[in-house]
């Protein structure tokens, strides 16, 4: 396995924006033209708290812009110039060179592709939702992706009584292990990667049993979230009902599972961390809150109110924490940067489309209204449900491509050996999310729309 990479470097502002080049404040004064515009990506990383602004740029070269995706959805010409990767998308897609940056590099494509259809006679692990952007990933290394799920499937039934008998049908479909061992290629060891599963089975766990399959309601939800998060976040309160507290942490499989996911996660993660990953959960459990207000009232959101919704109810925890289970830090104040926070939630928000994509046959299949993407759209847009499923596919694109024009943007905004290797990690992790969507035909099958 690689070296878990270079020692986290102070966690000190000023110290690290020393270290910083400017190539995008340079390009943003070349592009600005006669009107003196500067884009957003740029604007975002140009100054930072406090009216710190960036040195000056060193002169980097820079590989040659790649070729338009294959399979996008067609585009007027200077939207597609706009939209082709740019020469620093492709630096991060690469990653750092140089002496002792090896193990910053993962295992991610350089050129952005969508899949074809798969040669004859080769295996099909699920077909890619056609017109959907996105990255091929390798098959996540097969040894490590038994040993997680006889990990986890242990540590399910054993230590935190998750789930009946009459559930493991479900468990093991969900492939868990697969989907970690994707999303996280240069954890050190299994352990490390046990700390992002153990954490997504719990919030599986809440999710089903608190909001939706397994006995979940929108009524009382906001109780019972609470009483979780403090499985994340202790109670500090008086001897006297300390007891009475702790002992509630058993009372239920979610609140098992989110007590003994956190304390594994609280051995490998540094306090930083530990309080970065509470605050992601707060915002997923106010989502929830929300999609459960709208459930009681029958009220059906506008396309933006739902996106909101989304920004919170999303995959945000699991790319957050793409550092610890990489054995390294980012630093508090970098990971607090308004273009890195601008990143995670793009990131967020487009990854968390991916599984409105792929779980909309299996939602209209079950019992009662799910909200997703392509079902608001219909209903709030008048379209069909066909345009309204193909509008959410270039929503996703669009979600995606800002995703890594801002990622790029902010890498050659700030070299830092701990920002490159996180921004990495978390579009490996949007890989990943893709991979275990396409693949998982288990839980997952594509309408006929095409």
């Amino acid at each position: 396995m690689p070296d878990p990479g270079l020692s986290p470097l102070p966690s000190s502002l000023p110290g690290a924006a020393a270290r910083f080049g400017a190539h995008v404040l340079a390009n943003a004064g070349a592009n600005a033209g006669a009107n003196g515009h500067v884009s957003g990506a740029e604007a975002a990383v140009g100054v930072l708290p406090g009216g710190f602004s960036l040195p000056g740029p060193p002169s980097v070269p820079v590989p040659a812009a790649g070729a338009v995706p294959v399979g996008e959805v067609p585009v007027g010409e200077g939207a597609a110039a706009a939209r082709q990767p740019s020469p620093a998308l492709e630096r991060i897609l690469r990653g750092p060179s140089g002496l002792g940056t090896a193990s910053l590099h993962l295992a991610r494509y350089e050129v952005p592709v969508a899949v074809g259809p798969p040669a004859p006679g080769a295996p099909v692990a699920g077909h890619p939702i056609p017109g959907l952007y996105h990255h091929p990933v390798p098959d996540p290394d097969p040894a490590r992706v038994e040993e997680i799920s006889r990990r986890i499937k242990a540590w399910a039934l054993d230590e935190v009584e998750l789930y009946p008998e009459d559930w493991e049908d479900q468990f093991d479909g969900f492939s868990v292990g697969r989907y970690m061992v994707a999303c996280h290629p240069d954890a050190p060891t299994v352990e490390h990667l046990m700390l992002a599963t153990r954490l997504m089975v719990a919030e599986n766990a809440v999710d089903d049993c608190y909001c939706e399959d397994h006995g979940g309601s929108p009524i009382g939800l906001g109780g019972r979230l609470l009483l979780a998060h403090t499985a994340l976040d202790p109670l500090h309160t008086t001897k006297e009902y300390q007891p009475q507290w702790a002992q509630s942490l058993h009372a239920d499989a979610p609140r098992r599972a989110y007590r003994s996911a956190m304390e594994y996660f609280l051995q490998q993660s540094t306090p930083s961390q530990a309080d970065r990953f509470r605050h992601d959960m707060a915002r997923l459990h106010l989502g929830y809150l929300a999609e459960a207000a709208w459930a009681q009232t029958e009220h059906v959101p506008e396309v933006w109110e739902y996106l909101a919704m989304r920004q919170f109810n999303n995959f945000r925890p699991c790319p957050t924490i793409t550092d610890t289970v990489g054995g390294y830090e980012l630093p508090a104040d970098l990971h607090a940067l308004p273009a890195m926070q601008r990143v995670i939630a793009l990131a967020g928000n487009a990854t968390t489309i991916v599984n409105d994509l792929y779980s909309y046959t299996k939602e209209l299949n079950s019992p009662g209204r799910h909200l997703n993407l392509p079902v608001v759209i219909a209903d709030r847009e008048g379209t069909s449900e066909r345009d309204a499923y193909l509008k959410a596919v270039e929503v996703h694109n669009d979600l995606m491509r800002d995703f890594e024009a801002e990622a790029a943007a902010l890498a050659a905004a700030c070299p830092v050996p701990n920002v490159l290797r996180f921004l990495r990690g978390v579009a490996v992790w949007v890989d990943g999310n893709h991979y275990w969507h396409q693949t998982n035909t288990y839980r997952y099958s594509l309408p006929d729309f095409w």
